[in-house]
């Protein structure tokens, strides 16, 4: 049993270089299956930082996932940064979050895939997440609020 697992994580690490040298391709790709309104689009080293944020609030239990929840925390007036999945097909489904993000002032960006959200959730898949503030990551949870900040927002 013991051999199994050793071997399991050997493969495992295999795969971890293998995804390092194809990850510009996958970026393309990604890239490619997203939708019209996905502006503020986050860049690869963005999206990094907001994935590694997801997953330190989430271990806080700081996030608030889903659509319906996300959309009753932004009208009750939460505060916090929204990614949005930039690969949901049909748009309607989201189409009139960023207009309620931008009337509560909140910032909010596109990433690639909801496959990036939904592994930084632990989960499979998620169409949008709302990251709260909290003391513990408040150092990484500014640098990406501002970086988000600066994303230039569609016309």
């Amino acid at each position: 049993m013991g051999k199994e697992k050793k071997e399991k994580r050997k493969s495992e690490n295999l795969d971890d270089t293998q995804n390092s040298q194809d990850s510009k391709e996958s970026w393309e790709q990604k890239l490619q299956n997203m939708n019209a309104i996905s502006k503020p689009l986050a860049s690869r080293k963005l999206t990094k930082k907001i994935c590694k944020t997801i997953k330190k609030a989430n271990g806080f239990k700081h996030t608030v996932k889903g659509i319906r929840e996300v959309q009753k925390t932004v009208r009750k007036g939460g505060k916090g940064l929204v990614i949005f999945a930039g690969d949901i097909s049909p748009i309607d489904v989201y189409s009139h979050m960023p207009v309620a993000c931008e009337d509560a002032g909140l910032p909010y960006c596109y990433v690639p895939s909801r496959e990036d959200i939904g592994s930084a959730l632990g989960k499979s898949g998620c169409i949008i997440v709302m990251v709260k503030r909290h003391d513990d990551y408040a150092d990484l949870y500014d640098e990406v609020s501002s970086a988000m900040k600066e994303l230039p927002l569609p016309l």
